[in-house]
């Protein structure tokens, strides 16, 4: 969705700010990257009929999604009192945590776009002992010693574990290659890859490592490639134009048959579907799978065509997923949420199973995340 009227703007802007007076009602503060007050000065809005920017659109579809499923909520007889809160306002979240009306709040959910929001609203959550649901990037915010916050996004440790897993199940007769870069992150990645194979010795996976600079070309990959075997990289970095690199230097190998396995940062990412990255398989994993031909998910992309002209990005099937189900779950175990958070009664898209995050096997717990991650194939900008 490219435009957004005057009308729906102004709107938007009277929700943001209305107050209930319901009493004892369960309480939901929803936040999300708005940043309402660049379309308004004052009480004008200022953006004329032109298309809202790029960075506005993120945080709109959330809210839109959120808003939906109050709409369903409603329809079901679930009665919430909700509040919402640009969280890029003039506003800031330290005023807004400290509102009269903040107070008894039940569940905070979030869409992120900065590591310091991550942190403050982390620790109110601890503090009020309920549930932060983040449902987006950034993940931890430098967060520890909080098992108040709930990740949607997987950690990239759980990410590698589980990548080792798929491919110990079901490639291991494959020639493989871990395809690195160097840099910190990388060199922790590895470390991740590495200490998953002690952890699951049995059966051994066979792979040699090659460490690869930005400049990835088809020659500098080719001698690590076998003709009699089906060939399957496994990309060790997060950087995207690495891996679309490492992707397109394999298919100009167009005598050997490769695969490659990606990090979370391939979800979505359309530089993969371009002509000169066919012929690869893709393989990649992510916390949250859309079935866009599901039957929920086929109406409420309907419901949201009908409405705003456009079709339903992932932000909005994510706002949508975390107000409806994590509501109903408050709503269902009013005293005990956190107990409940991996019930599958009110599943909207997909599964969470949501666990303690642990650096290491000795340290102690961080925060909660979804361990529940979709393995995604994808050629040639098909999915299969």
């Amino acid at each position: 969705m490219n435009t957004f009227s005057t009308f729906s703007l102004l709107l938007l802007f009277q929700i943001l700010h209305f107050n209930s007076n319901a009493q004892n009602r369960l309480k939901v503060a929803v936040f999300a990257p708005i940043y309402l007050d660049s379309a308004f000065n004052g009480d004008d809005y200022k953006l004329g009929n032109a298309n809202l920017p790029k960075y506005m659109l993120a945080g709109q579809d959330f809210y839109n999604g959120v808003m939906m499923a109050v709409d369903s909520l409603q329809a079901a007889g679930r009665d919430l009192e909700v509040l919402f809160y640009d969280s890029k306002g003039r506003e800031s979240l330290n005023s807004i945590v400290r509102k009269p009306e903040f107070e008894g709040v039940n569940l905070i959910i979030a869409a992120f776009n900065n590591r310091l929001d991550v942190k403050l609203l982390a620790d109110v959550a601890q503090r009020k002992r309920i549930p932060l649901i983040s449902s987006t990037y950034p993940n931890d915010g430098g967060v520890t010693n909080n098992p108040y916050l709930v990740m949607l996004n997987t950690s990239i440790k759980t990410h590698v574990e589980q990548i080792y897993k798929y491919l110990q199940k079901n490639i291991t007769t494959n020639n493989l290659i871990y395809a690195k870069r160097k840099g910190q992150l990388e060199d922790l990645i590895q470390y991740y890859f590495t200490e998953a194979a002690k952890a699951n010795p049995y059966p051994a996976l066979k792979y040699k490592t090659i460490e690869l600079t930005d400049y990835v070309t088809a020659q500098s990959i080719a001698g690590s490639l076998d003709s009699n075997l089906i060939n399957t990289v496994i990309c060790g970095s997060l950087n995207e134009p690495f891996g679309v690199k490492l992707v397109k230097a394999l298919a100009a190998n167009k005598s050997y048959d490769c695969s490659a396995m990606g990090m979370p940062t391939w979800d979505g990412l359309k530089d993969l579907d371009n002509a000169d990255c066919h012929g690869v398989n893709l393989t990649f994993s992510t916390p949250y799978n859309f079935v866009r031909s599901q039957p929920t998910a086929a109406k409420i992309s309907a419901a949201y065509k009908s409405e705003f002209y456009g079709r339903a990005s992932d932000m909005f099937f994510k706002g949508y997923e975390s107000m409806f189900h994590f509501s109903s779950l408050l709503l269902e175990n009013p005293d005990d949420i956190m107990q409940h958070l991996s019930d599958k009664d009110y599943k909207v898209f997909n599964d969470f199973i949501i666990e303690p995050y642990k650096p290491t096997a000795d340290a102690p717990e961080q925060y909660l995340e979804n361990k529940k991650l979709y393995f995604i194939k994808r050629l040639d900008g098909s999915y299969k």
